[in-house]
């Protein structure tokens, strides 16, 4: 792969630098912690991961995390897993989120907008309030430290005040979207039995409204552990029997209560796609969380009281829990409760423009579909406010990085992240003192020991390899849920490389420090010993205006042969002719190369993804192999299920 010296697709300016919070830290770091004071970011990263313990202690100084009692050490045994950070601390998530009420009681604490995309704020003080009326009576209920309290929500500022009222008692919080059907939740749900629900009658997307109550009743019916059903009214309809009335337990004036728990004491439960099997139910700190997104938000994303932080996501997905943490911040958050293009493609851009938006987060999905429908952003929009736009959920191509600089920005700080559910958090990403380069990860975050490694542990530079990370970071897992001894989180992600994290994602790391995501190595493409990542053939097939969306497969033979087939889904009226096959073809061989060429190209009804929107490879494959529907994949974590039907029935062909 070529990293010879391009040119940075943009650049901050001194100011820019001198003023970034991560500047000043490393210079009050140089002064208080040894950090080295010249050298910019990449001087600061070595730093982090060559002193762990001092980097953590000096972040948890920085943002003056207030510990109830102290900590003995820093971190206690570095095994990965089991490595233990702060031991004998006691803290709370929630008190955090809210510390900035003391100073800006009348100020917005949430934006809330739904699809008519107008802004209503709710204040400090009165999210507080609220939380410090519902954690009284989730404690009147008898909820305690470590019970589980669920959300069947959307991203409304009730599922921010249920988080933040569960984590002030200590209890520990798990949230679905209502878009998931019952078998999906309760998949989720059942594995950690709360003890109370909170839950909508129903929501509106794409201008219609989703009457939910049904599911909700088999939700009651099938969680046996639950002593208390919360009934929020978002369509309108009355209280169901049995439960209780959202209003009624928020509308108290008392002074929040912060449970102080153990630095290691569970936060909540985030679940992996559960593509294949029950989703993992992936349990993180309190304080492991309040770290890192101090650092992640505080540092990297640079976000501080003055700012206001909008990203598109579910409460079904981690880039919910991590928008709530900007309130770790001072900053004002900004809930989006609709669909990402509703009324029309340019929806999102809408929202950043009346919210006021500073940093806009949002899917490298939704930016190829306004690149391909012809959106306008700075045209049609007033998004001088929006210092940064980021991406996730797959690799932002390209193509991807220019629009944004052309149609948003020329001095527009464009930032894609990548992490995972697993550590809630960015292991690559946003830096806002180093340039940008087109199709790549500024740099790994601080602290994050992130490496790229061949099969047998050795590192590479300017190569495509597996992405590691072999020190500890603090959201890493605490334990998955119902894992006893460890072992499926021992196999998730310590089986490659023994006491080394593999994430299972193919990266080049460059030789000047920045990252290049290539996709998912378990999915991974492998032609005549070549591996290669499924992204780099969507970015280059996906330009074509013809294809609305791909998805390519490789599949080892029983014979030792392998077949590669590009599943394509076109776009209204573009027909899978012989010129477009050609044409499909002659742009992966010109742009990629003529390994990269698949076997076939196959016109499919629609590509499946999971509920959050990523692309299934990993359960098409097993379904091409020849393994049973029922097995190859868990029904509940696809969004249509149908289509799946497609490729069932072309193994069943090809025998």
């Amino acid at each position: 792969m070529s990293t010879a010296n391009p040119q940075p697709l943009w650049q901050p300016d001194p100011e820019r630098i001198a003023k970034a919070r991560i500047t000043r830290f490393q210079a009050w770091a140089a002064e208080h912690h040894g950090a080295p004071a010249e050298g910019g970011y990449p001087a600061l990263h070595r730093w982090s991961v060559d002193q762990l313990d001092t980097f953590w202690k000096a972040v948890t100084e920085w943002f003056d995390v207030r510990f109830s009692t102290p900590y003995a050490r820093v971190l206690d045994d570095r095994a990965m897993p089991g490595a233990r950070w702060f031991p004998g601390a006691t803290l709370n998530y929630a008190e955090h989120a809210l510390r900035a009420a003391a100073d800006r009681a009348g100020e917005p604490a949430l934006l809330c907008v739904d699809e008519t995309h107008e802004p209503r704020p709710v204040t400090w003080s009165e999210l507080r309030r609220q939380v410090g009326s519902l954690a009284a009576e989730l404690r009147a209920l008898g909820v305690r430290p470590g019970d589980r309290v669920s959300g069947y929500l959307p991203n409304i500022p009730q599922a921010v005040v249920a988080l933040l009222a569960t984590a002030a008692v200590g209890a520990v919080w798990t949230s679905c979207a209502p878009d998931f059907g019952a078998r999906s939740v309760l998949d989720r749900f059942q594995q950690v039995e709360p003890v109370v629900l909170f839950t909508v009658d129903g929501y509106r997307y794409g201008g219609k409204e989703h009457d939910r109550r049904e599911i909700v009743a088999e939700l009651r019916r099938e969680l046996p552990t639950l002593r208390a059903v919360v009934h929020i009214p978002l369509l309108g309809t009355d209280t169901p029997e049995g439960a209780l009335d959202w209003s009624a337990l928020t509308a108290g004036d008392t002074e929040p209560v912060y449970e102080q728990v153990p630095f290691d004491h569970p936060l909540w439960v985030l679940y992996s796609s559960g593509t294949t099997g029950l989703p993992k139910a992936i349990v993180q700190s309190q304080g492991g969380i309040l770290v890192e997104h101090l650092k992640q938000l505080g540092l990297h994303c640079d976000l501080g009281p003055e700012d206001r932080f909008f990203w598109y996501t579910s409460t079904g997905w981690m880039m919910w829990n991590f928008l709530v943490s900007g309130l770790l911040t001072g900053t004002t958050i900004v809930l989006y409760d609709g669909s990402p293009g509703h009324p029309d493609t340019g929806a999102q851009w809408r929202i950043a423009e009346r919210t006021g938006a500073t940093l806009y987060g949002t899917s490298a999905a939704y930016v190829m579909a306004c690149r391909k429908a012809g959106v306008h952003p700075a045209r049609d929009y007033d998004l001088s406010r929006v210092e940064c736009v980021a991406t996730t959920g797959s690799p932002l191509p390209p193509d991807g990085f220019r629009w944004l600089h052309d149609e948003v920005r020329d001095d527009l700080w464009i930032a894609s992240v990548s992490g995972g559910t697993d550590v809630c958090s960015c292991f690559a990403g946003a830096v806002p003192t180093l340039p940008v380069y087109t199709g790549e990860l500024q740099a790994p975050g601080l602290g994050t020991d992130l490496r790229s490694w061949d099969p047998s542990g050795r590192p590479l530079v300017d190569e495509v390899g597996e992405l590691v990370v072999t020190q500890p970071m603090p959201s890493m897992p605490i334990h998955f849920w119902n894992d006893p001894d460890g072992s499926r989180y021992h196999h998730s992600y310590f089986d490659t490389y023994p006491g080394v994290w593999r994430h299972g994602d193919w990266i080049t790391v460059t030789s000047r420090g920045s990252v290049i995501i290539h996709g998912r190595s378990d999915s991974t493409l492998n032609r005549q010993g070549v591996r290669m990542g499924s992204a780099d053939i969507y970015e280059v097939v996906e330009r074509l205006p013809e294809i609305r969306e791909s998805l390519v497969i490789g599949v080892e033979q029983p014979d030792g042969g392998y077949w590669m087939p590009l599943f394509v889904h076109l776009a209204p009226g573009a027909v899978l002719d012989e010129t477009l096959l050609n044409r499909v073809k002659r742009t992966i061989r010109e742009q990629l190369s003529p390994r990269h060429v698949p076997d076939e190209i196959i016109e499919v009804p629609g590509i499946p993804h999971t509920l959050t929107g990523k692309r299934i490879e990993v359960p098409v494959k097993r379904l091409l192999q020849g393994t049973p529907l029922e097995k190859a994949v868990n029904p509940g974590s696809i969004d249509n299920l149908a289509l799946l039907a497609f490729y069932e029935e072309l193994a069943r062909k090809r025998g």
